[in-house]
């Protein structure tokens, strides 16, 4: 085994976000690509020599190959220690875990969420900071600057390193820990709520479906649930984590986990349906017959998060991103808790949670989360939802029911126009940007435009500002829709159009019809068809 210095060339126009970088899996793949930016970034960072890093991924296709690869720039670049997942698996929340735990100073997770898997997919790498949250802006910056002048990355060459036995091991003068996984992560688990009164709910006969989508949060789910539970053994579907994710979309929407809304909806349910996406930070919740929307589950999980263990002493505040319908503000006022509205993206509740602000967030892209970690969680999501219902005795229609008898509902969709050519849907969001002097006092039917922004925020914890955060529009009354383009595809641009009308009277309308006034206005605004050539959405949640 030798250590190499290997010349190379710029890839300028790399930038990542604090989701990481994302590009399909066959340009990783190319020659030296992986490299130079694992380079980019460990140079990004000031550098990983003598430190110690935490490595996994969602085991799609080339993850086992790819963190290979980390761990022998690692070595080559001086790092002291890296932790491991076996088999280079970690889901994002339990990486998350494991950099707090071990006080280490940041870790390289090998992601692209909720996006399909395969050699011919998508393909993404991220690094987070000592926190467990993701890099900030400066230091992907930094990374991005780095792309466009590195002229060479260091690696050692040889034999692999063993990731399929538990155990430690040396790379060079570099110390590799295997860990279990799933191990750290049940514990923490175990910390948080209360393992027996669920586990006796399920002994009475209590019946979940846990849908893992063949990703990664089917060894947690099986461990929690059925190992340590007591849950029934078929408990947790699409068990085994895949490269290609079994050929599915590994996104817990409606749309793409019809398997279990089928079955949630059908004559024989279960008690409790769930699922979780390609890295386990994303989750959907949904009960016989009863579809929750993320942002109603987190305004529940606000109410009631007292009934769990780790939270008994209440919550220091909850926040949400912008674009999440405000039925956890609702709860919030009611319980005499700040309420924070933050763009998307986990950073800015990482600083909230940092701050001691917060110990509970949200976004409606499926994603919920508290200060246990410094990502959304998926599993975390699900059991805080079956210790509420063992505590209270409620089932999820019952809980939906007395909540928005007390709060009001918030009638909430997210129409999602994908792959749209980027070019038009910029020109589009210049248009509508350009448009919103004009738009107050305007009507459209019978809703009347009370105010529209650019929306903007001001960091309170370290006076960062982000602009053109969505564009926003709300009506007398509450009613307001959504538009911002979203970075998360690896093809064109995804515009998404949030919709959200609030009402304390007629509680169990279908979300669609609540909304087709608001819809109707939003096409009437934003012109959609008229720039894109669509008249409906890819995807509705």
């Amino acid at each position: 085994m030798t250590k190499a210095t290997i010349a190379t060339s710029p890839i300028e126009g790399q930038k990542p976000g604090t989701s990481g970088l994302r590009k399909k899996c066959r340009v990783f793949m190319g020659d030296h690509y992986l490299e130079n930016f694992v380079q980019a970034m460990f140079d990004g960072i000031g550098g990983v020599a003598g430190k110690t890093l935490v490595v996994g991924g969602d085991g799609r296709f080339h993850n086992d190959v790819a963190t290979q690869t980390i761990l022998a720039m690692a070595a080559a670049n001086g790092a002291a220690r890296v932790i491991v997942g076996q088999n280079a698996l970690l889901s994002t929340p339990a990486a998350s875990h494991l950099i707090r735990l071990n006080k280490t100073d940041g870790g390289v997770i090998l992601s692209a969420s909720h996006n399909p898997g395969g050699e011919d997919e998508d393909f993404g790498i991220k690094f987070n900071m000592s926190n467990g949250g993701p890099a900030p802006e400066a230091i992907t910056n930094a990374m991005f600057e780095r792309t466009k002048v590195i002229d060479a990355y260091h690696i050692w060459q040889g034999d692999p390193v063993d990731l399929s036995t538990i155990g430690t091991s040396a790379l060079g003068d570099m110390q590799v820990d295997v860990v279990d996984p799933v191990a750290a992560y049940v514990d923490l688990m175990q910390s948080l709520f209360d393992f027996p009164a669920i586990a006796k709910m399920i002994k009475g006969g209590f019946r979940i479906r846990f849908d893992s989508m063949c990703a990664i949060t089917g060894p947690y789910a099986r461990a929690i649930l059925e190992d340590t539970l007591g849950a029934a053994k078929d408990t947790v579907a699409h068990a085994t984590p895949l490269p290609d994710f079994g050929g599915m979309h590994p996104d817990p929407n409606p749309t793409w986990a019809h398997e279990l809304m089928d079955e949630m909806m059908g004559a024989d349910a279960p008690d409790f349906g769930c699922a979780s996406d390609g890295d386990g930070d994303r989750n959907m919740i949904v009960g016989p017959n009863c579809y929750v929307s993320p942002s109603d589950s987190l305004a529940v999980i606000a109410a009631n998060a007292h009934l769990a263990p780790g939270y008994k002493d209440g919550l220091k505040g909850v926040a949400r991103s912008m674009p999440t319908s405000a039925a956890v503000d609702r709860v919030a006022e009611a319980l005499g808790l700040d309420c924070y509205e933050t763009p998307t993206g986990w950073k800015f509740f990482g600083n909230l949670m940092d701050d001691g602000r917060v110990s509970l967030c949200g976004e409606e892209s499926f994603g919920t989360g508290s200060d246990h970690v410094r990502e959304k969680d998926g599993v975390w999501a699900v059991l805080m939802w079956l210790n509420i219902m063992a505590a209270t005795g409620k089932s999820v229609p019952e809980l939906m029911e007395g909540h928005w008898a007390r709060f009001g509902r918030n009638y909430y969709s997210r129409h999602d126009f994908e792959a749209i050519e980027s070019e038009k849907a910029d020109v589009l969001m210049t248009a509508l940007r350009g448009s919103l002097d004009g738009l107050t006092g305007q009507n459209y039917g019978p809703l009347t435009v009370e105010k529209s922004d650019d929306y903007a925020y001001l960091d309170p914890v370290d006076g960062s500002t982000s602009a053109q955060q969505g564009v926003r529009v709300v009506f007398e009354g509450g009613s307001r829709f959504v538009v911002r383009l979203s970075g998360t595809g690896t093809s064109g641009a995804t515009l998404r159009l949030y919709l959200e009308k609030v009402e304390t009277k007629a509680l169990n309308l279908e979300p669609q019809a609540a909304l087709a006034e608001v819809i109707a206005a939003a096409h009437s605004i934003i012109g959609i068809e008229g720039f894109t050539g669509r008249t409906a959405p890819d995807v509705i949640t």
